[in-house]
């Protein structure tokens, strides 16, 4: 890289996340790219090592978040970031190539098995369960003056099969157009991810990933009620309290003081985790112990067991400039103007500027409710009369998480302290 290059006319590189997760069977929602089984690839090849990276990049990312948003909800989708920052890799070179790896824990993976790994996940991650919609897209959006290595984007559009589009920014539309791709990639759910297009701005790496999980079996909107929901800060909150008898994978930790539940999606392949501090413990005490090897042995110790079960409808909304808590994962000089190294990227020469990364920003939506389809409901497990289940009552603050239980991959984690 050439240094004579680092100039206050450096050029800004931008990368916008967006994902969104629905779980919910409304009607009205319909699949952007309904899967009949013809996308289905015949072969999917899931790399464990890349799954396994995403977990703990991904709980290594929440737990930078939540030491600035303590008492805060917080949602995040792991598997967006790191796909973009993935794509971002192919353009990096020298240091900045090694702590884009490091951050996401790819250690040990070469830039081609890390592309291959990212793919097959993509190929393993579509599903045929008309009850679970799950989409992820993937864009370039290049300032048209800019000379983008061909390798580049070739190797984003083949692996991650990322749109690619070359547009004139000082444009006025090119803000709508992009944010258009986000709205129909969301199904409207998030409308637009950016206010304005800065003049240093060259290039925006997008994800979108957009679900929409039906429950195996839906909760009864005639048993909703409003209950209590007791906050950190002591007080109290009346909110609509979805209740349900049933078999779910359950799991109670006596000595870390929490209770966990697993509820499946369609088929079961995709659940929503459930953990649940103890009222004698707390979401924070709870947190500091949550890392990517607890979940992985905390998981593996669910167990079928009859439940009674009372959770609240909620609706997260969260945004969220990652530059922070991604330099402190270890990523700093990918921001540095004088230091990153994106020659893999762009010619350089011919640029006359360096590149680097300005803001990367995340947006993410989730929406839990009663509703499931029709057949599902008729399969309802009521209480035995022989004995009462153990009780499930999420009335405080706890933690979720989204997961492909088929490829072990977390889609989505976050915590509601105040749904």
């Amino acid at each position: 890289m050439n240094k004579k290059q680092t100039t206050a006319e450096t050029f800004l590189y931008v990368m916008g996340l967006v994902s969104l997760l629905i779980c919910t069977g409304c009607n009205n929602l319909v699949a952007l790219f309904p899967d009949d089984g013809q996308n289905e690839p015949e072969t999917v090849s899931i790399d464990t090592d890349v799954v396994s990276a995403n977990t703990r990049f991904g709980f290594d990312l929440f737990n930078e978040l939540r030491q600035t948003e303590e008492n805060k909800n917080i949602f995040i989708s792991p598997l967006s970031v790191s796909i973009a920052l993935a794509m971002t890799l192919n353009g990096a070179s020298g240091d900045t190539e090694q702590a884009i790896t490091n951050t996401l824990q790819l250690q040990g993976l070469d830039s081609e098995s890390t592309n291959i790994g990212y793919a097959g996940l993509r190929g393993a991650l579509q599903t045929s369960n008309p009850k679970v919609t799950l989409t992820i897209a993937n864009s370039l959006w290049a300032r048209q003056d800019v000379p983008f290595n061909q390798d580049f984007l070739q190797r984003n559009a083949e692996y991650f099969g990322a749109e690619i589009s070359t547009l004139d920014f000082m444009d006025p539309n090119t803000l709508t157009t992009i944010n258009q791709w986000v709205n129909t990639h969301t199904n409207g759910k998030i409308p637009k991810i950016l206010d304005e297009i800065n003049s240093d701005l060259v290039l925006f790496l997008i994800n979108a990933i957009y679900f929409k999980g039906t429950w195996q079996t839906a909760f009864d909107p005639a048993h909703t009620r409003d209950g209590t929901f007791y906050l950190t800060t002591g007080d109290e909150k009346q909110v609509p309290m979805m209740t349900r008898s049933g078999d779910y994978r359950y799991y109670e930790n006596y000595d870390e003081m929490f209770q966990a539940i697993s509820i499946p999606y369609g088929n079961g392949r995709m659940s929503l985790y459930i953990f649940l501090p103890y009222r004698e413990s707390d979401l924070n005490t709870f947190l500091e112990r949550l890392n990517s090897e607890e979940w992985e042995n905390w998981i593996a110790q669910f167990h079928e067991q009859e439940i009674f079960l009372s959770m609240p409808k909620f609706k997260l909304e969260y945004e969220k400039m990652l530059n922070n808590p991604l330099q402190s994962l270890g990523m700093e000089i990918a921001f540095a103007p004088g230091r990153a190294d994106f020659s893999r990227m762009a010619d350089l020469e011919r640029l006359g500027k360096n590149l680097y990364i300005g803001e990367v920003l995340h947006k993410a939506v989730v929406e839990v409710n009663e509703e499931g389809s029709e057949a599902a409901a008729v399969t309802s497990i009521g209480i035995r009369a022989t004995s009462l289940p153990p009780q499930f009552i999420a009335d405080r603050p706890f933690f979720f998480a989204i997961r492909d239980n088929e490829t072990k991959t977390v889609l989505f984690m976050g915590n509601v302290v105040n749904p």
